[in-house]
């Protein structure tokens, strides 16, 4: 491992690294590497304890394991760096099922898939690193190409799926539902998992977008979500998040008016630093959908609603970009707009939502689930990254050995934007292969940093 880390580092500051880094096709594979992993043994580690008190830093190991064989289809990458989403928070704290339980179903597939059922999950659904390996029948990657990739790994064996790869019914997510992922030295990924990696960012900055930048684009751009088009008012909930920070600059570059919502008056900083100009801090505002456990709010739905309605000049919004779920469900069915569109994903607050469907049926609006991207969708997202139109929103990163706790900042909510993990790259700040166009956009690359 550490001879093809030397490789890479040997490029640092090159703009001709891939055609340098060939090389490493000549480098042997190594026969093990260091990923973060949970264990099938510890699945019922936190049964009886309230999911605010489980810690994923408990529940993730940094261990040693062994390489997998490549089937046809995949490539091998040198990760150099990850991030930290919030299925990893889920699998690390076994809700809301042991992602054991995904692998054992992919393994029954065939005799590749059952290298992935195995007592350990590596885990992690980002990554940016180099090209090691591709198996039979990839072309369009070549060992020594600088990647990022996404994380939808699709079968295309059934015709369902050759509209929407989303749509196929062996679907799953990398380093959710199946094992290999991110969070590692070394990571297996389809080869139409693979994007060129963003030349003027860092390895940290680069594996940050990938999940989240996806998900915000299908969500609110592409047809298959909400569609948006310009002048749309969009209300965007955790704004300055790991979600929500894409999701704001998606709607600033398409020509939308977002509405941001955060929880602190450093968060609508953020949001302001981005270009949003119409914030609303739900704390300070003391806005409280729900009266009790059981029972929400409608006054507080009346009085979001005047509060949207005062900042936009007396529109609803086109589009209410829903993630929280439980929580903020119903105040986001009432307040969008007659014929509106609530797009919705990932319910971080609760997959139980509730809704009063006179606002919903009598008002013509829409909800619309969304889960990821399709390849195309996260090729343009990732596009709009690399001509600097999208920035990554890393705030802090940590070593490999020390992905417990950056999750575990995600699960408490103690961080802003996106969490980075150092996987193979030694320090921050490598991999920048395109200066000038960095330069033009430090700032914006850098706004969500120590935060």
């Amino acid at each position: 491992m550490q001879d093809i880390l030397e490789a890479i580092m040997a490029v640092e500051g090159s703009d001709e690294s891939g055609r340098q880094l060939a090389g490493l096709a000549d480098l042997p594979v190594p026969k093990s590497y260091r990923g973060v992993v949970v264990r099938a043994d510890q699945a019922r580690m936190f049964e009886g304890l309230a999911t605010q008190d489980k810690d994923p830093r408990e529940s993730l190991h940094v261990q040693e394991v062994p390489t997998p064989e490549l089937a046809p289809g995949e490539a091998l990458v040198a990760v150099m760096a990850s991030a930290i989403n919030y299925n990893t928070v889920w699998t690390s704290i076994f809700e809301p099922l042991s992602t054991f339980k995904f692998l054992e179903r992919y393994g029954r597939i065939s005799a590749l898939t059952a290298r992935h059922d195995l007592p350990y999950h590596v885990v992690g659904s980002d990554a940016a690193g180099v090209v090691l390996r591709t198996g039979p029948g990839v072309t369009k990657w070549a060992a020594g190409d600088e990647v990022v990739a996404h994380c939808l790994s699709v079968e295309l064996e059934d015709a369902a799926g050759h509209d929407d790869t989303m749509l196929d019914p062996q679907q799953r997510i990398w380093g959710f539902e199946t094992n290999f992922g991110g969070l590692a030295e070394l990571a297996v990924v389809k080869a139409n998992q693979l994007m060129p990696k963003p030349r003027h960012l860092t390895w940290e900055e680069a594996a940050s977008p990938g999940l989240v930048n996806s998900t915000a684009y299908r969500q609110l751009v592409s047809h298959h979500g909400a569609n948006m088009k310009q002048g749309d008012v969009v209300l965007i909930w955790g704004a300055s998040g790991g979600l929500g920070g894409y999701a704001t600059q998606l709607a600033l570059n398409g020509g939308a008016i977002p509405i941001c919502v955060v929880s602190s008056p450093d968060k609508a900083e953020l949001c302001r630093r981005m270009g949003a100009e119409l914030v609303i801090d739900r704390a300070a505002e003391g806005f409280r959908f729900w009266s009790d456990e059981h029972t929400q709010n409608p006054d507080e739905w009346r009085r979001f609603g005047e509060r949207i309605r005062g900042l936009t000049g007396g529109e609803d919004p086109d589009i209410v970009f829903e993630h929280p779920g439980r929580e903020t469900f119903g105040a986001s069915v009432y307040v969008a707009k007659r014929g509106g569109t609530v797009v919705t994903c990932a319910s971080t607050s609760g997959y139980q939502h509730q809704f009063d469907n006179r606002y919903l049926w009598m008002h013509l609006k829409r909800i619309v689930g969304s889960h990821f991207a399709n390849y195309h969708e996260a090729w343009q997202a990732n596009r709009l990254v690399a001509l600097g139109q999208i920035h990554p929103t890393v705030s802090r990163t940590y070593p490999l050995e020390q992905a417990g706790r950056a999750a575990y900042e995600v699960h408490r909510n103690q961080h802003q934007g996106k969490v980075g993990v150092r996987c193979l790259a030694p320090t921050d700040g490598l991999g920048v292969r395109d200066p000038e166009l960095r330069s033009r956009h430090e700032d914006a690359i850098n706004r969500f940093r120590d935060r």
